[in-house]
This record gives C-alpha cells, structure tokens and sequence, in this order.
C-alpha cells in the first residue's frame, strides 16, 4: 500500500479543521446574569417569602457574590438584606437585587394582595441557527415533565451530515461547552425528535449549544426563550 505524503496528510488535516470552523473563532465572555430562581407574581398581605437568586458570571458559570435588596415602596413591601420580603400593606412596587461586585442587577414587579401566587414556568420555545455554512436549522419546544425536562424539535429541524462529531449542550454561554451539559452525539439530522433530559429545572440554561466537538468549534445554538 502506497504511503501518503506526510505534506499532503498535513494539508489535509488543516483543510479538514477549516471546513469545521466556517467562522472566525469568537471570545468565550458573554455579560454576567443575576436571576430570581423562585419568582412569584403576587405576595398575600401580611406574610413574607425567601427570593432565591443565582449569579452567573462573565463566562456564564455560577459563582457565589453578594447581594443586595431594594424596595421602591416599603410601605407596601420591605425587604432585607438577604432577600427576605415582608408584604405590609395591600399595592405594588418594584424589586431591586444587586450584585454588588459586578453591579449587575435585575428588577421586577411585585403585587401585594389577597394570596402568593408561584410564578410558573413549565414551557420555552427557541430557534436553532448556524453559526458556519453548514445547515442547521429547527424550532424547538422545551417542557417541564416532572423533576426532567424534555426537549422537542419540530419537523422542521434540520442538521447537515457532513459535520464531524456533531453534539449538542445546554448552556448560559454560547460560546464554549466550558461549564456546559453535554446531552450527546447528534444522531438525528431531519425531522421531529426529542431529548429527555433528567434532573433538571427548565429555567436553568439559556441556549441550546451545537459544537463539532473533536474540534472544539461552535457550529450553532438558539436562545430558550
């Protein structure tokens, strides 16, 4: 058997890689995240309720900062400095948590009234989009099934299969798989499948992530809205 070229195998190689990327490699920073992981939309007059929050920082990885609260009106509702909220009297007002190291903050309303009312998220919708000349293109449906999420891709999904070592991740930065949860090979290239993913909370990540993983290059993601 006629050995190769050892200049042509390197040129190979290098054209093989090349044809992964399709991009110019982006920087792995995206902007730091403060979320409430336990919103609700009204707080019954009288009673108090424990926020929760997560602080995600500039390459989208959960790091522990501290916090600070803000009530525009404490005669309605008063807050601690530990996001403890005691609701005073009936009205509404806005909430202030900060993250005093970044000065991230995240505000949202608050109604005082007859009974607390959860917020519920139990569905999210996205779109996948490329990110290279390779086709990969889908709608997408997320749900909360219990302690697990499920991930539905619509008909019209699409991937080509000419990308090498195609996976697919859950992540808050879409940039890298650094930090994110890797979910498996792509096997499904056309059409409605789905994924179930165990143990997770539906309002966790914000992107689906496609990564030709033996390169370790983005090919596409769609923000979980």
């Amino acid at each position: 058997m006629q050995k190769l070229n050892p200049t042509l195998l390197f040129l190979l190689s290098i054209l093989f890689i090349t044809s992964c990327i399709g991009d110019d490699i982006v920087e792995d920073e995206v902007d730091p995240v403060l979320r409430i992981t336990n919103p609700i939309d009204e707080i019954e007059v009288g009673t108090n309720y424990q926020f929760m929050t997560t602080y995600l920082n500039n390459v989208g990885i959960e790091e522990s900062t501290d916090i600070s609260w803000t009530s525009d009106d404490e005669n309605i509702l008063t807050v601690s400095d530990d996001g403890l909220v005691t609701a005073v009297a009936i009205g509404s007002t806005q909430l202030t948590a900060l993250a005093i190291e970044s000065d991230v903050s995240t505000t949202f309303p608050l109604i005082v009234g007859e009974s607390t009312v959860i917020t519920e998220v139990d569905m999210r919708t996205g779109t996948i989009e490329p990110s290279s000349f390779y086709e990969l293109d889908g709608d997408f449906t997320m749900t909360q099934e219990g302690a697990d999420v499920k991930i539905v891709f619509e008909d019209n999904y699409v991937a080509s299969t000419a990308l090498p070592g195609l996976y697919i991740y859950l992540t808050n930065n879409p940039n890298t798989i650094n930090g994110a949860l890797e979910l498996g090979m792509v096997t499904t290239f056309a059409g409605a499948h789905e994924y179930l993913v165990p143990n997770q909370d539906i309002s966790t990540y914000s992107h689906i992530l496609y990564f030709c993983k033996p390169f370790n290059v983005k090919v596409g993601d769609g923000v979980i809205n």
